[in-house]
């Protein structure tokens, strides 16, 4: 228990006993007991020893005369009895007071003692303490509470003290009524994440303590604490400060060199505080010494907070990065990031020498689906240089380092309780390639959706046939596309280079069941197509080259099409007998004939002089719009699809259970293909490449296979390029394999679970990794009580540990394997061919050590490689973190506190990647 909170409970022991006066309990008691006839001393000697007392006090206050006034208005007394002058005890008490031993209650008048001894209990109000022994001073207006010892010698039965929530439990504590002082010896108290304990306590008032022989721990138990900060002398003012004198550091009961000449801790009831962040140290052969992480936290409220912290090396680098966290109850709630660093290598004048700025913006946001059913909102930005991950001073991300691709998505929808429902929806997208550094933002993206509309339904909203099944719909989708790059994001070239268009759809389509067995439906689709933008194109004598030139102004083209598919579904079970293992395998195919066609939009097209010859070429006006332009030929194909799915029936391990266990042999089995009706068999091939793909669980669902491969019935010439020659005729095989891909995914735990199921390394993913740890987990360096094993420290349950071999060591493992065979042009060779293996383990119950590895076949050499260790030392935490070879080499030493109020109590060494 802090300082506060024993300034909180001890105010309240204060107040109390101004109406408790336990004196003036007992003389109101006697003079009860005197008025029906009873004493104290009668009872206590009628009292046979060691047996059970309990006793329940109650005043009453009564009139001792009675005055009336006669017809005249005179005043004429009734009693003729004098009233006594001698003036009474004020009567305080506002309620009944109970008192209880379990061996014995013992009231000593010539002492002026009253001791309750065994489980002895005293209530008042909302006051409850309880202790070994009690004893009451009704003439020094004193309580004493304190313990026993049993027959061993060990003491029990510690004194606790009880006012609504609050609770003091100390060794033995001694109070005053009347002067309102008080001694505690050994109280123990938190406040906030501290645990204190004191020899002797002293309260000088309602508002200061003074505290003597104190420690301060965040240990989980402050009796036997692995650390803690010991001072002689402490002043404390409950929910203000603490204030104390030289505080020496002390680990397993060893003192340190580590000493404050005093101490100053500003207290508060509010969960946070605004305070200082100390930095860290570190170096690098590139840019020198730095301070890392210097900063302020800002508890501006309630609802959301601000940490800045900031980076500054000795060759004139610096970072600098905003944090904020904001929450609204039952409303939403968020975070948002944003970091900038200036980067300088090297020093000005050498040829290495080089500068640049980087920045990262991070956004997230969701919203309370109960705050408003009809509307959402939600945000997952993640944008900025893309060579931030790569170069950043504070990032030890190796998983965003590989990391090609950074995304992000701001939504907005809400749906109109119309006749028929209309949804609606803005989303603005961003998709950055950090290798090309291109940049694809839709800023935004509108849609909008009218219900299906079914005109032919009657009263009775039966929908079957033909003609009761057609239906309508109405979309729109209206998109603002930018497509740029690094050097010109957020720039004037990126706005004028945007494009705008809205295409609008009305698809009208119906199904109906044919022959029983077969499902059909048919549609068509009319669409019509807005944009904000043309081309032109011309051929520029001057420059001898065609010119295209952008043609601002509203224009648009329509399409249509037409549709229809009919499908079925064939059952085929194989029966293998009751008595066998294997009782049946079903297997269900669903095979599907589709056909589409779209007539040619000529009238769309324009011809321009290809050269100087005169050669004329045609092409559309609505050329590289975001929506597409219209066809210039017809377009009819035949489509046909097939896919599979395996099951087995087995019979369950548990012979209690009646019904046999289904097992999924095959997930999908999926073969697709397409014949253009319109091929002339020189340009265009009829027959387009078989695509079959498939996939399993296998292990208890626990290891995923996915395969898939790509057989074209064409052969090819010696330049590579389809020929119209079916490739068995050619002197090959049927189909030619022309590529093939198989990935593996196995994670697996000790708990029995799939470990992916968690996110159990959602930092990571939020700083553009991955959610596995195949590429080793993410270092913060803005956070390094953060544990390399992304542990909840709170929600981890804690294993009953006895002996060593009976202790619960759990371990998790992710294995991945990918296989990709190249034969497009007879180069017959595997592409790709590499696993990667994560694993983690408590390899005793403190101890817990991961590897991050794998292996390249292709390459023939490790991938990135990462070693990690950590030690729970309780309150404190180690680990080291190792990545030995690549250009990602580098090494991290930490140990320090884990709890946030001493965070700057830490040593953190590491090395400096060079980027």
């Amino acid at each position: 228990m802090t300082p506060q909170k024993i300034g909180h409970h001890f105010t309240k022991i204060a107040f109390k006993p101004l109406h408790t006066n336990l004196f003036n309990i007992v003389l109101i008691s006697i003079i009860l007991s005197i008025g029906s006839g009873t004493t104290y001393a009668q009872d206590i000697n009628k009292k046979k020893p060691n047996v059970k007392a309990q006793n329940k006090i109650d005043s009453e206050p009564k009139a001792s005369s009675t005055i009336k006034k006669d017809d005249n208005l005179a005043v004429k007394k009734v009693d003729t009895i004098k009233i006594d002058t001698v003036k009474s005890k004020k009567v305080f008490l506002n309620g009944k007071v109970r008192y209880k031993a379990s061996k014995y209650v013992k009231i000593d008048q010539k002492r002026k003692l009253i001791t309750l001894n065994d489980q002895a209990e005293l209530y008042y109000e909302d006051v409850e303490l309880k202790s070994g022994i009690i004893v009451l001073d009704y003439e020094k207006n004193e309580v004493y509470a304190g313990r026993l010892k049993d027959s061993a010698g060990a003491y029990i039965q510690y004194p606790n003290f009880k006012q609504g929530a609050n609770v003091v439990e100390p060794d033995s504590i001694r109070f005053n009524f009347k002067t309102k002082k008080a001694l505690i010896w050994n109280s123990r108290s938190d406040q906030g994440e501290f645990k204190i304990k004191a020899a002797v306590t002293k309260k000088e008032n309602d508002s200061v303590y003074f505290l003597k022989g104190a420690r301060f721990t965040t240990s989980k138990d402050v009796d036997n604490p692995e650390y803690y900060f010991q001072t002689n002398k402490v002043k404390f003012i409950p929910g203000k400060k603490v204030v104390t004198g030289l505080t020496n550091m002390v680990i397993a009961n060893v003192p340190t060199p580590i000493a404050l000449p005093f101490a100053f801790f500003p207290m508060s009831k509010e969960t946070s505080i605004s305070g200082l962040i100390l930095p860290s140290y570190n170096d690098s052969n590139n840019r020198g010494f730095s301070l890392q992480n210097l900063g302020y936290y800002f508890a501006l409220s309630d609802n959301y907070d601000l940490t800045v912290l900031g980076d500054y090396y000795t060759n004139g680098s610096y970072g600098m990065r905003f944090e904020s966290s904001y929450a609204k109850r039952y409303n939403y709630r968020g975070n948002i990031n944003v970091r900038f660093e200036n980067l300088i290598n090297s020093e000005r004048g050498y040829p290495d020498y080089s500068k640049q700025n980087i920045y990262n913006i991070q956004w997230s946001h969701s919203k309370d689906t109960k705050s408003s059913p009809n509307s959402t909102f939600s945000a997952s930005v993640n944008l900025g240089s893309s060579k931030y991950f790569q170069q950043s001073i504070n990032q030890v991300n190796i998983g965003s380092n590989l990391n090609n691709t950074l995304s992000s998505s701001v939504s907005y929808s809400k749906t109109f309780t119309s006749v028929p429902q209309v949804r609606m929806s803005l989303t603005a997208t961003h998709s950055q390639n950090t290798q090309t550094e291109e940049i694809n933002m839709t800023l935004p993206t509108l849609q909008l959706s009218v219900d299906r509309m079914y005109p032919f339904v009657g009263k009775d909203g039966v929908r079957k046939g033909f003609f009761k099944n057609i239906n309508l719909q109405y979309n729109l989708n209206g998109r603002n596309s930018i497509v740029t790059n690094d050097s010109l994001f957020f720039k004037p070239q990126m706005f004028r280079d945007a494009k705008i268009g809205f295409q609008h759809s009305i698809p009208l389509s119906t199904n109906f069941k044919l022959f029983k067995y077969f499902s059909a439906t048919t549609s068509m689709n009319y669409e019509e197509i807005w944009y904000t933008k043309t081309i032109n194109k011309s051929f520029d004598i001057e420059q001898n080259r065609v010119v295209d030139r952008t043609v601002n102004g509203f224009d648009a083209f329509r399409t249509y099409s037409f549709s229809s598919s009919v499908g079925t579904t064939i059952y085929g079970t194989f029966n293998f007998g009751e008595n066998k293992k294997i009782k049946s395998i079903r297997h269900v195919m669903r095979p599907s004939i589709s056909y589409g066609y779209t007539p040619s939009f000529e009238k769309y097209y324009d011809t321009y002089a290809a050269d100087g010859s005169g050669k004329m070429q045609k092409y559309t006006r609505f050329e590289n719009g975001i929506y597409g332009a219209p066809g210039l030929n017809n377009s009819n194909i035949l489509g046909f699809d097939l896919s599979n799915t395996l099951e087995a029936k087995v019979t369950d391990k548990d012979s209690t259970k009646v019904e046999s266990k289904k097992i999924m042999l095959l997930n999908n089995l999926n073969f697709s293909t397409s014949y253009n009706m319109n091929a002339d068999g020189k340009t265009t091939l009829a027959l387009a490449p078989i695509r079959v793909s498939g996939g399993t669980n296998l292990l208890d669902n626990k290891m995923n296979v996915n395969f898939g491969a790509t057989l074209d019935p064409y052969a090819i010439d010696n330049s590579g390029n389809r020929i119209n020659v079916f490739n068995i005729n050619n002197g090959g095989s049927l189909f030619r394999m022309t590529s093939s891909n198989m990935t593996i995914n196995y994670a697996i735990s000790s708990k029995g679970k799939d470990k992916n199921e968690k996110d159990k390394n959602s930092l990571s993913k939020r700083n553009g990794g991955r959610e596995d740890d195949l590429f080793g987990t993410n270092v913060d360096l803005g956070d390094s009580r953060r544990s390399l094993f992304n542990e909840d420290e709170e929600n981890e349950e804690e294993d009953t540990e006895s002996e060593f071999f009976n202790s619960k060591l759990p371990w998790d493992m992710t294995f991945a394997y990918s296989l990709t065979y190249g034969n497009n042009n007879r180069e017959n060779e595997i592409i790709g061919n590499s696993i990667m293996i994560s694993a983690n383990a408590d390899i005793t119950p403190k101890w817990k050590a991961g590897v991050s590895t794998g292996y390249d076949f292709v390459q023939k050499g490790v991938t990135f490689t990462q070693l990690r260790f950590e030690r729970d030392l309780l309150s404190w935490r180690m680990d080291f973190n190792w990545s030995p070879f690549g250009t990602n080499a580098n090494w991290g030493f930490f140990i320090g506190i884990k709890s946030g109020v001493l965070s700057d109590i830490k040593w953190d060494k590491r090395s400096t990647i060079n980027r």
